[in-house]
């Protein structure tokens, strides 16, 4: 193993390059913070400042570098009370720089990178200071005053005062979070690639060990050494510019903040962690807990949940929860099903509820550790007080275990009133006890890989401006799917697929029939090139098209009792489908996928019917949805017969739009992929503090529609809001132009799922039911906040 700046080149595990190894977590429940007082000023015109950073509280100002001695006399790097970051610098003549971004940073889940780069010699305003988020540099700003002049020296890198997590003068906004990974580079602007580089294989980007000279007043922290509060603010650079640790313990327990939570895939034991989700909200279950302490104590909030911010379907996993503060009252622990307000718990009486059995079990106190083992390949849970397993159990040898009542995907979550704290440990820190061999910490080296690590491979989206003439969008893969739809002006969301054909359109917001025009546009190796037709590239209009990859243009299926031509991508979970209807009750076709599609779409091309949809989050195989209206779902139609799609046919019940006789009918089928699509439902809330609902993956596309209700279809990407909050909207069933809502907000894109910021409209009615479609940008594993 070789080190590079105590970091391990890690290649027996799997990982390899530059991997991280700690992080330092800073409570502002304890007003932690780091300070240090240069002993003379360095290049106060030219530097860059370059931090890993993963957030805990939102809502409030919390500084993450600050230099300064008065409200008149700082410059400081900030999330402010509306999750904004900003640059600040004002001095006794007032202020001169003041930055604030756009979009907002609220993912509790992943981690962020964030650098400034300041080179005051630089003639043009705004190249004088530079902000980037995840390699990409912010240029959009709610506040933008810049009148920083040319050699102006500011106040970072004087011989100040200056601090790490508090705005130090005041002794206010202390940071709630962890940083790793901080690099102040003295006398020089550097862009990002200095720091950190893409991944060839994911296409994420991840850390670099800076490899350049630091200047006088330069520094390397990365929290390596922890064997006291004083190592932990060393500066490993080589330039000993060392950082003073306060209100920080490396003292075993809760407090103990010397964490392995980074932003890289290290170990089993070194990665991203999950903590409490504070964005977390669903219909049924009470929330509003105060969650402190970087995401890992819930206080506050009388029989509110903490949920964990991973949601787990498969492995075996170890956590533990500490009661603190005063003896129970009410507290329960255990799992929350995602989609349901169910619960697997072992409460403070010694009872249990939602398991399939009432064994033998303790209570618990002030004081106690509990520790849970949940195998979720075969739904197994075990319980411990202060290391002693329950009802006899033995998590390694698989006995004495509880079942849950359900056996989807659950998160860890714990319960109290407001008098009892609970101090959650995902393995971030040291445990109390042993875990059991073959359980592992929550960290995302730890999740299962995804055959999918790079969404963009699959599905992709582009945004392009007619010519009138020709337009090509060019993506990595050969598309077998298009939608294209019309921004800037009204149009049809029009679809094109290579099984049918290029230049066979069909459109989903109306019942036509398909149509032929060459000038509809042709595929090509890497994209799609549209012709001079004014429905899909009219000049001066901007376009999204959003592509994906099936299996080019198709073959002979025989599966089923109609044989079908079927294009599928059983590496992607889609195909699409063509056949003849002969009007018979079960018929059947082939689809290809190897796996139970979650999502069926069909539309007889030789007709003018209906859009017909069946979504796994409907209320049953008899019901049904239409894409080209806003009606509510209904069981009239019943296209699968009420039989359940298998892994190589659906079934389909004698109806016009999906087994007429004399239809020629397309189907496109989708099956879901971990870590990079998922169809699945959500009720909501009625809150601008909308539900989250967990897919395992940062999104790049979701389109929701109410089931119980008369609503249109909502389509939202990443592509044409790439920051959060994502609030530009399009319509399937609509012909209408993009459009915003008044507050900007609808949903946030995180690393593991999507937050619905809007209350009511077409996507969050309070006991309203949502069915979803999402596809993913990178599984959660890989992801990074946004």
């Amino acid at each position: 193993m070789s080190l590079i700046k105590n970091n391990a080149l890690v290649g027996a595990s799997g990982a390899t390059g530059y991997m991280l190894q700690r992080s330092l977590r800073f409570r502002s429940s304890a007003s932690a913070y780091l300070n240090r007082t240069p002993a003379s000023a360095g290049n106060r015109k030219t530097w860059t400042w370059s931090a890993w950073v993963k957030r805990g509280q939102f809502g409030a100002e919390q500084h993450l570098l600050i230099a300064g001695t008065s409200a008149t006399d700082r410059m400081q790097i900030a999330f402010n009370s509306s999750d904004k970051l900003i640059v600040y610098h004002q001095d006794a003549s007032g202020n001169d720089l003041y930055l604030q971004t756009s979009a907002v940073y609220r993912d509790p889940s992943a981690w962020y990178h964030v650098i400034v780069a300041l080179d005051t010699t630089q003639a043009v305003a705004s190249n004088k200071c530079k902000l980037y988020v995840n390699s990409v540099q912010v240029t959009d700003f709610t506040t933008n005053t810049n009148t920083v002049t040319t050699n102006e020296e500011l106040n970072i890198n004087n011989a100040t005062p200056h601090a790490i997590g508090v705005r130090n003068y005041a002794s206010i906004n202390y940071f709630d979070g962890y940083l790793t990974d901080i690099n102040l580079i003295d006398g020089q602007a550097l862009d990002p690639t200095y720091f950190g580089e893409t991944d060839a294989t994911t296409g994420v980007w991840k850390p670099i060990s800076y490899s350049g000279t630091y200047g006088t007043n330069g520094f390397y922290l990365n929290f390596s050494d922890n064997t006291s509060t004083t190592t932990l603010g060393y500066d490993t650079s080589g330039n000993g510019n060392n950082w003073t640790a306060n209100n920080i313990s490396v003292t075993s327990g809760a407090t103990y903040d010397s964490m392995t939570d980074v932003p890289t895939l290290t170990s089993t034991d070194a990665a991203n962690y999950a903590t409490l989700n504070p964005t977390f909200a669903m219909s049924g279950v009470t929330t509003g807990a105060t969650i402190i302490d970087g995401n890992l104590k819930k206080t506050t909030g009388t029989d509110a949940n903490a949920v964990s911010s991973f949601a787990l379907s498969a492995g075996s996993w170890y956590w533990e929860i500490s009661i603190e503060n005063v003896a129970p009252g009410n507290i329960y622990c255990g799992l929350l099903d995602i989609d349901s307000a169910t619960f697997t718990q072992w409460r403070h009486t010694g009872a249990t509820s939602g398991t399939t059995s009432t064994p033998t079990i303790a209570t618990y106190t002030l004081g106690d550790t509990l520790s849970f083992a949940y195998d979720a390949d075969n739904n197994r849970i075990y319980y411990a007080k202060n290391g002693v397993w329950q009802n006899s159990a033995d998590p390694s040898a698989g006995s004495g275990f509880l079942t849950p009542n359900t056996s989807v995907a659950k998160y860890p979550f714990g319960r109290s009133q407001a008098t009892q704290y609970l101090a959650f440990n995902f393995g971030q820190r040291p445990f109390a006890y042993t875990p059991p061999a073959g359980f592992n910490s929550l960290n995302t080296y730890n999740l299962p890989d995804s055959t999918i690590v790079d969404g963009s491979q699959y599905f992709d989206a582009y945004l392009n401006t007619g010519s009138g003439t020709s337009r090509t969008d060019v993506i990595s893969f050969q598309p077998d799917f298009v939608w294209t739809k019309s921004r800037s002006a009204t149009g049809f969301n029009i679809i094109q697929d290579s099984v049918r054909g290029a230049g066979n359109r069909l459109i989903t917001d109306g019942t036509y029939a398909e149509d032929y025009n060459a000038t509809y546009g042709s595929f090509t190796s890497t994209g799609f090139t549209f012709g001079s037709n004014t429905n899909t590239n009219s000049s001066g209009v901007t376009y999204v098209d959003w592509f994906w990859k099936a299996n080019g243009s198709g073959v002979s299926n025989t599966d089923g009792s109609i044989t079908s031509t079927v294009s599928a991508n059983t590496t992607a979970g889609f195909s699409i489908v063509t056949y003849a209807g002969n009007g018979t009750d079960n018929a059947t076709i082939g689809h290809g996928l190897g796996a139970a599609p979650r999502m069926l779409i069909w539309k007889p091309r030789n007709a003018t019917t209906d859009w017909m949809v069946w979504h796994a989050g409907l209320s049953g195989y008899n019901y049904d949805v239409r894409l080209n209206t806003t009606a509510a779902q209904g069981t009239g139609a019943n296209p699968l017969n009420n039989t359940a799609p298998s892994s190589s046919v659906v079934t389909l019940r004698n109806q016009g739009d999906v087994n007429g006789v004399g239809k020629d009918i397309v189907c496109y089928a989708f099956a879901e992929v971990e870590g990079y699509s998922k169809f699945g439902s959500y009720t909501g809330n009625g809150s601008a503090d909308g539900p989250f609902v967990y897919t395992g993956f940062r999104p790049a596309f979701v389109m929701v529609k109410r089931a119980d209700g008369v609503t249109n279809w909502v389509l939202h990407d990443s592509e044409r809001d790439p920051e959060n909050p994502n609030g530009l909207q399009l319509y399937p069933n609509l012909s209408n132009a993009e459009a915003g809502t008044a507050s900007g907000e609808v949903f946030d894109f995180l690393s593991n799922g999507f937050k619905l910021r809007l209350s009511g409209g077409e996507i969050n009615v309070s006991s309203g039911t949502y069915i979803y479609a999402a596809f993913a940008e990178n599984p959660f594993k890989n992801a990074l906040a946004r």
